[in-house]
């Protein structure tokens, strides 16, 4: 069953998944930025440039997003020009340490956007995604979030990071999931439980194999962009 299908099943079932799940279109020039990055011979340094460019590309997708009010301001030439603000506070969770990796481009967009870090690793006894480590902005519960995620795979980690996030008192409906690959049935997954969440991808891949790895997929994306073995992550 491909992408396609399962989106199509998806609409049938569900909700519309246009309604909660945004993939970024399909240009030559994204599929340019993919065909780098997820080639095997890829170097590190060329690994982070390409994926860099696409984490831009969607953290930009994704503030689009969230609601903007009137902001006014004085040229120097003295004259107004009628722009645009945030509406609601904005703050970002990165899911350690693979969100981590889009910290980065965040910052160039904007310096003033808050960022907290949850760590989730699978628990050694009980095979579950489990809270080892959380540090989130004080103010979480009045913001917008972003949570910076490349993977969505089985959706373990998705749906921990989300609970997490309602937990600490953040609206379901103010949280947006970014992340680069995600797979059909993480996405149905997360969007059974969690259904007024947003997700931006840049790719919804075919399916996942045996070992929980997307195809056609990139790897281990966090071996591949920090150059290190993890151990225990979901």
């Amino acid at each position: 069953m491909n992408a396609n299908q399962v989106i199509q099943i998806y609409k049938k079932d569900s909700q519309i998944l246009s309604s909660s799940v945004i993939e970024l279109p399909q240009t030559n020039r994204l599929k340019y930025l993919h065909a780098k990055m997820r080639d095997k011979v890829a170097s590190k340094s060329q690994f982070i440039f390409y994926a860099d460019q696409v984490f831009r590309l969607l953290i930009e997708k994704s503030l689009e997003l969230v609601p903007f009010k009137d902001l006014d301001v004085t040229t120097p030439v003295g004259e107004t020009y009628k722009g645009k603000q945030f509406a609601d506070p904005i703050c970002a969770v990165s899911v350690v340490r693979a969100g981590e990796s889009m910290e980065n481009e965040l910052r160039h967009i904007d310096l003033k956007i808050p960022i907290g870090k949850i760590l989730i690793q699978r628990d050694v006894v009980t095979k579950l995604p489990t809270l080892y480590y959380s540090k989130l902005p004080d103010h979480i519960a009045k913001c917008r979030v972003l949570i910076f995620e490349p993977m969505l795979a089985t959706g373990g980690s998705a749906i921990c990071a989300i609970q997490i996030l309602i937990d600490a008192g953040v609206l379901e409906e103010n949280i947006i999931f970014v992340n680069l690959l995600c797979s059909p049935e993480g996405i149905q997954k997360v969007t059974q439980q969690f259904k007024k969440i947003q997700i931006v991808t840049s790719s919804i891949e075919e399916y996942l194999n045996a070992n929980a790895f997307m195809i056609p997929g990139i790897g281990d994306f966090g071996d591949r962009y920090f150059g290190t073995t993890d151990v225990g992550a979901v």
